[in-house]
């Protein structure tokens, strides 16, 4: 989508569905100082501890996310967002229920 971004409004449940077992991905921005990337996870799914060397903002919007930063257990629900830091590492788990988010990428110095 990022190639052919028109001018029109996007309804951001509807980007992404949810599927049995596992993650789903969108990018709708790619740039080379960062992305925008909408996930659905399934319960019971999520991304094993990495880092990555960009700031990176987590917006949760359905369901909630356990989100690990450095060690540190955050649960993060619909209409909130957590940051993580770039290279610091992190997880994403959907513990108790599905969950979709906006996951938005800047490149750090």
């Amino acid at each position: 989508m990022s190639g052919d971004i028109k001018a029109k409004a996007l309804d951001i449940q509807t980007l992404v569905e949810y599927q049995d077992d596992t993650v789903v991905s969108r990018e709708v921005i790619k740039k080379e100082l960062g992305t925008v990337t909408f996930f659905a996870f399934d319960k019971g799914q999520g991304l094993s501890e990495h880092s990555a060397p960009f700031d990176a903002m987590v917006q949760i919007i359905d369901g909630e996310a356990e989100i690990t930063i450095s060690g540190i257990k955050n649960t993060v629900k619909a209409g909130e967002i957590i940051i993580m830091p770039a290279n610091e590492p992190h997880a994403l788990q959907a513990v108790n229920s599905p969950y979709k988010m906006i996951l938005t990428m800047i490149k750090s110095d």
